[in-house]
C-alpha cells in the first residue's frame, strides 16, 4: 500500500488484501467501541490512528507538532497485522499487565516490539484483551504520561 494515497480510514481498508479486511475491521471496531472519550480516529503515517486531537493537546506530537499526539495505530504489514500502542512503551506497569494477561489468554508466544504487537494469523488476535487494554488509559492519563516522559 506504500504507493497508494491513503487519505481516510475508509481508503486504508479499501486497499487491504481481501484476507486482511475482516480481521483488521474487527480490530478497528474493538478499538472504536472501547476507546476512552476524547481520542479521535484519523490517518497518521498512512495507517489508522487513534490520537489526542490538537483541541485537547495543542502542543501535538513533539516529532512533528502539526500532527496530533499519537496513541494507538493499527496496520496490515506484509507478514503480520500490527497494533501499535504508545502507552505500552511509556507505562511500564501497563507493559507488565499486558504481558501477564496475554500469556493467560493466548497460547502463542507474544511477538512484540517496543510498542507494537504483531499477529501473523487473524485467529491469534486477542480481541477481548485488546478491548481491555484500550480502556485502560484515558486521554488525560496519556497526555500526562507523554508530557512527563518528554520532559526527561
Amino acid at each position: 500500500m506504500a504507493d497508494v494515497a491513503i487519505k481516510t480510514v475508509e481508503d486504508y481498508f479499501h486497499f487491504l488484501p481481501k484476507e486482511r479486511q475482516e480481521p483488521m475491521q474487527n480490530l478497528r471496531q474493538v478499538i472504536l467501541e472501547n476507546l476512552p472519550e476524547g481520542f479521535e480516529e484519523t490517518i497518521q503515517y498512512k495507517m489508522p490512528a487513534y490520537v489526542v486531537p490538537h483541541s485537547i493537546f495543542p502542543d501535538g506530537y513533539h516529532c512533528d507538532t502539526s500532527l496530533p499526539l499519537p496513541f494507538i495505530n493499527i496496520a496490515s504489514q506484509k507478514n503480520f497485522m500490527a497494533l501499535y500502542h504508545m502507552g505500552i512503551y511509556a507505562m511500564p506497569e501497563l507493559m507488565e499487565w499486558w504481558k501477564d494477561e496475554y500469556a493467560k489468554a493466548v497460547s502463542t508466544k507474544l511477538d512484540m516490539g517496543k510498542s507494537c504487537f504483531r499477529f501473523k494469523k487473524p485467529e491469534s488476535i486477542p480481541f477481548d484483551l485488546i478491548a481491555e487494554l484500550v480502556r485502560k488509559v484515558s486521554v488525560q492519563d496519556w497526555v500526562e504520561t507523554y508530557k512527563e516522559n518528554i520532559r526527561r
